[in-house]
């Protein structure tokens, strides 16, 4: 126990997250899709679905805590479980706790603002390229985990109290995720500010996507099912994160932590 401690109390020796590029979206995008599907496959079979969300979480916790750089594979891993867990808490406190989506969601938007504070004033930057000691990478995971949540409630939010369904969804949080980038872009918005509100958004695109994909038809999806748009979208995921872990195009560069950059 004493050797596993010190192995996950050990500090960085380099930059524990990706570069910020186009691919980086697009597996972010496809993760939370993947997430979504796998976590719905196990919606009638809770037992087993706990189980395999948490034995997930944890080794993909462990592997990304003991790695001391970043590295495609962990890092892809735990985001892939995150979204899991994530799609799983935010369905069990509309399922069985009973509460409305509106809710839930601004619940887990209260919790990302707390996070976000408590990061913010205890290491003065949310700069993902400072994320060089354990403490900031224990605060950036646990933002990603809360836009998870907030990002699968403010989907179903869409979809289903506001009657927009799973595709107008979908092509709606796919025009908002665009307003960080042009605000970035063209109006020089805030760098950080704008990555993570681009960031909370791909967890409902992902999320409307899927499930567009896999719903039946009077969910207003095409039906191809849960467990099958699972296995499609794991699959790309795996293909994606193998380029990636091949081409190590996402690699920081040393001293962007100081340099201003996302």
């Amino acid at each position: 126990m004493r050797s596993l401690l010190r192995v996950l109390n050990r500090q960085p020796l380099a930059a524990k997250v990706p570069e910020v590029t186009a691919m980086f979206w697009v597996i972010k995008i496809s993760t939370t899709a993947a997430g979504e599907a796998i976590s719905d496959t196990f919606v009638n079979h809770k037992v087993l679905g706990f189980v395999v969300e948490v034995s997930m979480f944890v080794a993909a916790l462990f592997l990304q805590f003991a790695a001391r750089r970043y590295a495609a594979v962990p890092y892809w891993f735990l985001a892939l479980a995150i979204a899991t867990a994530g799609t799983g808490v935010a369905d069990t406190m509309h399922l069985v706790l009973g509460m409305p989506y509106a809710v839930t969601s601004a619940f887990w938007l209260v919790a990302l603002a707390l996070v976000f504070l408590a990061w913010s004033r205890s290491e003065r930057t949310l700069d993902i390229h400072s994320i060089t000691t354990k403490r900031r990478e224990t605060f950036y995971w646990a933002v990603v985990f809360a836009t998870f949540c907030l990002g699968t409630a403010l989907g179903d939010f869409a979809a289903t109290t506001l009657g927009l369904g799973y595709l107008a969804s979908a092509i709606l949080f796919s025009l908002i995720i665009l307003v960080p980038w042009a605000g970035w872009r063209f109006l020089q918005w805030n760098a950080i500010f704008s990555f993570w509100f681009a960031y909370v958004m791909t967890r409902p695109v992902g999320a409307s996507f899927a499930d567009y994909f896999s719903k039946g038809h009077d969910l207003s999806g095409l039906g191809f099912g849960d467990w099958q748009t699972a296995l499609v979208l794991t699959a790309l995921v795996v293909v994606l994160v193998a380029y990636t872990a091949t081409a190590r195009y996402d690699i920081q560069a040393p001293g962007l932590e100081t340099a201003g950059g996302i």
